[in-house]
């Protein structure tokens, strides 16, 4: 298992006059689910970048667990807002081929397995043979999913992955994450929009403004937890209150699904 740690991250893109990120420190415990919220275009999607290593700050450092990330690794999975899938490759191929990408070791046979295991777990195995233009939504973000997971790394970052799924599925989607994670207990950042999400998934919340982490805040809910109770509680609705005022302390509405 590994944390994250970041300190003193600065980055900008080529040509921009300011940083995105600017002098942002924060830690993520081993094993632990932090949910990241904040203001559009505050950098979210940007820091996740620089965790996985697809960019690089132009100061600070990043790591996780005892290595210094400087280009993207095994030891970090991550899903995108888009799938993204091999649209030649059936469910089970696109899984497979980043199961060898992975572990060069592996054969095509034993990454096959490893496929067909690790969709059975987010619900897939009845779709192994299907295309990526014959899957719904919520099916390619499954995939997606699965593919992040057959790398087995010990740290899953998610970029808004259920923000453009039907509501009814993003029930389930989130429900499996929660699964997955009582399971695994991978350590987690999971970008989000939506507050009751935020809430539902994570032990800690991080609410970004732009350039940088603005507060956090402690999620005091056990585990396993009952969507049903929980997000109708006294203790959530207080969370859920001072979470919006942040949202309007920086001039955007929050997104609550219910």
């Amino acid at each position: 298992m590994a944390g994250i740690e970041l300190k003193n991250i600065i980055f900008k893109y080529p040509g921009s006059p300011l940083p995105v990120i600017n002098d942002l420190s924060l830690n993520v415990s081993e094993g632990s689910f932090m949910t990241l919220i904040g203001p559009s275009g505050c950098g979210k999607s940007t820091l996740l970048r620089l965790i996985a290593g697809l960019e690089k700050p132009q100061s600070g450092s990043i790591r996780c667990g005892d290595k210094e990330v400087s280009a993207p690794c095994t030891d970090i999975g991550m899903v995108f807002q888009s799938p993204a899938l091999f649209p030649w490759l059936t469910v089970r191929e696109n899984v497979a081929f980043a199961a060898r990408k992975a572990d060069r070791s592996l054969s095509k046979a034993d990454s096959r397995g490893l496929a067909e295991e690790v969709l059975k777990r987010v619900g897939l195995q009845k779709a192994l043979g299907l295309f990526p233009s014959q899957l719904s939504g919520g099916m390619a973000q499954r995939t997606s999913l699965a593919r992040a997971l057959a790398i087995n790394s010990p740290i899953l970052l998610l970029d808004e992955p259920f923000s453009a799924i039907d509501p009814k599925n993003r029930m389930a989607l989130q429900e499996l994450i929660l699964e997955l994670w009582e399971n695994d207990r991978k350590t987690v950042l999971f970008v989000t929009h939506d507050i009751d999400e935020a809430i539902l998934l994570g032990d800690t919340i991080a609410f970004m403004e732009p350039g940088k982490i603005f507060t956090r805040h402690q999620v005091g809910f056990s585990r396993p937890r009952q969507r049903e109770t929980l997000l109708v509680s006294a203790q959530c609705c207080t969370l859920r209150k001072k979470l919006i005022s942040l949202f309007y302390q920086w001039g955007e509405a929050a997104e609550i699904n219910p």
